[in-house]
C-alpha cells in the first residue's frame, strides 16, 4: 500500500517551483490562480526570493503548500493513505478533498500570518537533536526555567525541541555535553508546536470554523495523535490543536505501517520524510 507524505516548513528553497512553472501548463495555471487568490505575487517570492525571504513563516508556508498541491495535480497521485508534517497536514487535507485548493490556501495564509506575528513578538528557535532518547530530552527540557519542549517526534533517534531562544540554547548545550550526536538549527523563525503558539489558538480557531471541512476520500493520519481520522469535526479540532502540540510523526508512520503501508512517497520540496520513513520501516520489520 502507498502512503504519501507531505513536506513541512523548513523544506523550502530559493527558486522552488520555477521549473514546474516553465515546463507544465497546468502548474502555470495553478500558480497564477494562487497569485489571484492571495492578491500578490507569491510566485515572485518562490522563484526569485532569497533564502532569508523564504525563511519567513508567511512565505515558507504558502510556498510549500502551493508547490505540494501542484505536484499532486500534475504527477501520478494514487495514495492509500496520507499524512503531512506540521504545515504539510494542510496539504494532505487538500489532497484528500477535505479542503478545496482555495480554502486550503486561505487557511495556510491566515495560519502563517498569525504564527508570524507571534514569532515577531516572542523570539523562538527549533533545533533537531540526533542520537538521544526522547525521555532524556524531555527531562532536560522540563528542568529549564523557560519555555522549551520536545515539539517533533520524528524518529526514535531524531527529535526536535522548540521554545524561547535562550532556553533552547541552554538545553542544546546540555544535550551536546551528554551525548547528542548532532544538533542542527531548523530554518524557521519561531517556536512552533510549543506552548508559545497557544497565543494563536483563539484567532486560528475562528478562521478554521468558518471553513467547510469534508470527509476525506482516503485515511489521513494527523499529527496530534498519529492516528487515521475521518470525522470532519475531529479533523478541525486536531488542526487547531496541532499548532501548539507536539508533532507525533513517528507515531503516524508506525500506524501507517501497521495498517499496511509498505511504500512511502514524499510530496513537496523535501525528501527528509521519505528517508525517515524508509529507515523506520526497516527497523520496525527487524523488531517484528
Amino acid at each position: 500500500m502507498k502512503a504519501y507524505l507531505f513536506s513541512g516548513q523548513g523544506s523550502q528553497y530559493p527558486g522552488m517551483g520555477k521549473k514546474l512553472y516553465e515546463k507544465n501548463d497546468l502548474a502555470k495555471k495553478i500558480f497564477h490562480k494562487a497569485n489571484d487568490i492571495l492578491g500578490f505575487y507569491i510566485t515572485s517570492i518562490m522563484f526569485e526570493g532569497s533564502k532569508e525571504d523564504l525563511k519567513k513563516t508567511k512565505n515558507a508556508q504558502l510556498s510549500i503548500y502551493i508547490y505540494s498541491i501542484i505536484e499532486t495535480m500534475i504527477y501520478k497521485f494514487e495514495p492509500d493513505m496520507v499524512a503531512g508534517n506540521s504545515l504539510g497536514e494542510l496539504s494532505a487535507l487538500t489532497s484528500a478533498n477535505v479542503l478545496s485548493f482555495e480554502d486550503g490556501l486561505k487557511l495556510v495564509y491566515e495560519r502563517a500570518n498569525i504564527m508570524q506575528k507571534i514569532c515577531e513578538t516572542i523570539p523562538g528557535k527549533m533545533m533537531v537533536i540526533f542520537g538521544l532518547n526522547h525521555k532524556i530530552i524531555e527531562h532536560i527540557c522540563k528542568k529549564d526555567n523557560g519555555i522549551v519542549v520536545v515539539s517533533n517526534y520524528n524518529s526514535p533517534n531524531q527529535l526536535v525541541i522548540s521554545g524561547e531562544s535562550l532556553s533552547v540554547k541552554r538545553v542544546c548545550s546540555i544535550l551536546s555535553r551528554i551525548g547528542a550526536k548532532k544538533i542542527i538549527c531548523l530554518p524557521v523563525h519561531g517556536a512552533f508546536h510549543s506552548p508559545i503558539m497557544k497565543l494563536a489558538k483563539k484567532d486560528f480557531e475562528i478562521i478554521v470554523n468558518k471553513i467547510d471541512f469534508k470527509k476525506p476520500k482516503f485515511p489521513i493520519y494527523q499529527n496530534v495523535n498519529g492516528l487515521p481520522v475521518s470525522n470532519p469535526n475531529e479533523i478541525k479540532k486536531n488542526i487547531i490543536k496541532q499548532i501548539f502540540s507536539p508533532v507525533k510523526w513517528m507515531h503516524s508512520i508506525r500506524s501507517m505501517i501497521i495498517n499496511g503501508a509498505n511504500s512511502f512517497i514524499e510530496i513537496g520540496p523535501g525528501k527528509i520524510l521519505k528517508n525517515m520513513a524508509e529507515k523506520y520501516i526497516k527497523n520496525f520489520k527487524k523488531k517484528m
